[in-house]
């Protein structure tokens, strides 16, 4: 809401204000997005919806952006343009992520575990000296955040979620072993992504996929239609005894990547594309009747690879039974690859994380802010596609 500059304006406003929890956050709120309003018209020329010859640039909506100040958060609407893009002159803490970069190159100096490669990292940051209190200041803030992140409520419908694991050199005691980390994504009922969890596990199986799902359970998560990932040891069997009614859907990229290990390089081109059109059939009948036709031309020429197909293909189908879903969104964990690259890249510039909580601290602030975007971007699937297959599972009940 624009105000005028008159007297009586101005006593309006500070009479809305003076209604509010805080009026005084409330107020440097509205500052803030005056001068973004202000900002943004000088840098192209034109205010909103203006029509002038002058005119250098466009706008393209909102994003909702976390500031943290000394008076309390705030949630600015921040314009955004169609080109060139635009932060705020105010805006000038580091994002999340690279606090926690420091963070663990701080943790690494004072636990005497810095190498070569941290030193580099740590002067292109530039940080040369740090004491014990910042670090510990630093740690507990972030801390907070994370904590706050992984333990908030969930929704209780997840129609799908995709789960995939990281391996992270950690440093546990006076040992670095490779430990995996578990990331959930879950698409709610508006049909859009968000970041559920970043669970580390000391080894894969069936026991600590049922912890891991126990503990969305017990955020608030009642219902999953589809869980979508690669083979993993004991998934399959901890979503079927978590989730009644829930299908599991086998990764076909996964899959095919498996099948394809036992070709020979000379026929696997070939062998690849013909593969690859079992899950662009038209429906599972369809998919089923092509995959059991290639099963038999090619069972005498690649055995080993014809078994493992024999042996997954039904867990590979069950996006099928999703009709109305784009199958390429539900059929791979490639939504979760994309993510874990970023992930890679961020912590490839570390190495060996110093402990287990720092290597937490650093992928959650980065989760965080990446659940942040999807929060305020386009739909991921159409709410009312997820509407209508909630009917069709509720009719086939």
């Amino acid at each position: 809401m624009v105000y005028s500059n008159t007297n009586r304006n101005f006593e309006e406003m500070l009479l809305k204000f003076i209604t509010e929890d805080d009026p005084m956050l409330s107020m440097l709120k509205w500052l803030c997005e005056q001068l973004m309003e202000a900002e943004v018209a000088s840098k192209i020329n034109a205010s909103k919806s203006e029509r002038t010859p002058q005119r250098s640039g466009y706008r393209s909506g909102y994003r909702v952006r976390r500031f943290d100040t000394r008076m309390g958060t705030m949630y600015l609407l921040v314009p955004k343009l169609r080109k060139g893009g635009y932060v705020p002159f105010f805006v000038t803490e580091k994002k999340r992520s690279e606090v926690a970069l420091m963070n663990v190159i701080h943790e690494a100096y004072i636990n005497g575990v810095s190498t070569r490669k941290i030193d580099r990292l740590a002067k292109s940051l530039g940080i040369d000296s740090i004491s014990r209190s910042q670090v510990s200041q630093i740690t507990k803030e972030l801390n907070d955040q994370v904590k706050a992140f992984r333990e908030r409520p969930l929704q209780d419908i997840y129609p799908v979620l995709w789960v995939d694991s990281l391996y992270e050199k950690i440093r546990v005691g006076h040992q670095v072993k490779n430990m995996a980390v578990a990331v959930v994504v879950g698409l709610d009922e508006d049909g859009r992504r968000d970041i559920l969890a970043i669970e580390p596990m000391y080894e894969e199986s069936e026991v600590t996929y049922q912890t891991l799902f126990e503990k969305l359970k017990n955020r608030g998560l009642k219902s999953v239609w589809l869980v979508v990932s690669d083979a993993h040891r004991g998934l399959a069997k901890a979503i079927q005894s978590s989730f009644v009614g829930c299908s599991w859907q086998r990764c076909k990229v996964h899959f095919m990547r498996n099948i394809l290990a036992h070709v020979p390089a000379k026929g696997k081109a070939i062998f690849a594309e013909k593969l690859k059109q079992i899950w662009l059939q038209p429906d599972m009948e369809s998919a089923k009747a092509y995959a059991k036709s290639l099963m038999e031309t090619y069972e005498n020429q690649y055995p080993e690879a014809i078994a493992v197909l024999e042996a997954g293909l039904e867990d590979s189908l069950q996006f099928y039974a999703f009709e109305r879903i784009d199958a390429r969104k539900i059929s791979s964990t490639n939504i979760l690859e994309r993510l874990n690259r970023e992930i890679r890249r961020r912590t490839a510039v570390i190495g060996v994380f110093p402990s287990l909580e720092s290597y937490v601290r650093l992928v959650t602030t980065y989760l965080i802010e990446y659940s942040e975007e999807w929060a305020t971007g386009r739909s991921y699937i159409k709410p009312e596609l997820l509407q209508l297959t909630k009917e069709d599972r509720q009719h086939a009940a």
